[in-house]
C-alpha cells in the first residue's frame, strides 16, 4: 500500500512537471507549431508529446533522463526552425513545397502521383473549399500542409447570380463514373446513364476510348467532364522554385 501511495505520488509530481515544461517549451517553439503544421511539424510534436507523456509516467527508469531527452529534442527543433527562416534551400528539403495538382480544369495525374494523393481525395478536398464543379478551377494547389488552396476560374468569382438579378439555378452534384480507365458502374446507374452513353461521349473527345481517361464525371448540369491521362497542357504551371531530391 505504502509502495503504490509513493508510485501515484511520484507520478503525480512528474505530471507537473511534464505539464510545465511542455507548456514552456511549446512557447519557445511559437505559433508555427499549432498555426501551420507541416509534416515536419505534425511528426515532431507527436514525438514531443510522446516524451512528455513518458516523462510523467514511465517509473522504470528516472526521470532526469526524460527530461534531457525532451529538452535535446526542443533545442534541435529551435536551431532548425532558424535554419529554415535563413536558408530557402533548408525550409525546401524539410517542409516541402505547395503543388498544382488542378490546372484549368484538367487534373494534373503525375502532381498526384508525386503527392501520393487518390482522386478521391482530391474530390473531397474540393468539396471542402465549396467546389462541386471542376471544370470551374483555375487552379487547384496542394499546400505544405496537406490543404487544398482553390482559385476559381474568373467566370466563377465573386459575382453571383442574385447580384445580377438572375433566377437561381438549380445546382446539383458532380459524380465520378471512371477512375484510372475504370467504369463505376454503380455510379452511373445513380445518375440513370448507361454505359452505352458513357462510352459515346467519350468517343466524341477520345478516339481512344475508357482507357485513355483518368477520370471522368458527370457534371450536376448532366454533360461529362472529361480527364485524360495526356493532358495535352500546353503550358504546364510551376509554383516551384526549388530543385531538390523531395
Amino acid at each position: 500500500m505504502r509502495t503504490m501511495m509513493e508510485e501515484t505520488l511520484v507520478v503525480i509530481v512528474r505530471s507537473i512537471i511534464s505539464f510545465f515544461t511542455l507548456l514552456i517549451y511549446t512557447r519557445l517553439l511559437g505559433k508555427q507549431q499549432m498555426g501551420n503544421l507541416s509534416y515536419f511539424d505534425y511528426i515532431n510534436g507527436i514525438t514531443i508529446g510522446s516524451i512528455s507523456g513518458t516523462l510523467a509516467t514511465d517509473l522504470s527508469s528516472k526521470g532526469w533522463v526524460h527530461f534531457i531527452g525532451l529538452t535535446s529534442f526542443v533545442a534541435i527543433t529551435i536551431v532548425f526552425q532558424f535554419v529554415t527562416v535563413k536558408s530557402r534551400y533548408a525550409s525546401k528539403v524539410i517542409d516541402s513545397e505547395p503543388t498544382i495538382v488542378v490546372q484549368d480544369g484538367k487534373i494534373l495525374e503525375h502532381s498526384l502521383s508525386k503527392m501520393r494523393i487518390k482522386y478521391d481525395e482530391l474530390m473531397v478536398m474540393l468539396r471542402q473549399k465549396s467546389v462541386f464543379d471542376i471544370t470551374q478551377v483555375r487552379y487547384g494547389i496542394l499546400e505544405t500542409d496537406g490543404s487544398l488552396s482553390v482559385l476559381l476560374a474568373s467566370d466563377y468569382q465573386s459575382v453571383s447570380r442574385k447580384d445580377m438579378k438572375l433566377p437561381p439555378q438549380e445546382t446539383g452534384m458532380m459524380t465520378e463514373v471512371v477512375v484510372d480507365g475504370r467504369v463505376l458502374h454503380q455510379n452511373l446507374s445513380q445518375r440513370g446513364k448507361s454505359l452505352g452513353w458513357l462510352k459515346k461521349e467519350i468517343k466524341k473527345r477520345c478516339p481512344g476510348g475508357i482507357k485513355q481517361v483518368a477520370f471522368a464525371a458527370i457534371m450536376p448540369d448532366e454533360t461529362l467532364y472529361l480527364d485524360l491521362f495526356n493532358d495535352n497542357v500546353t503550358r504546364e504551371t510551376d509554383v516551384s522554385d526549388y530543385r531538390g531530391p523531395f
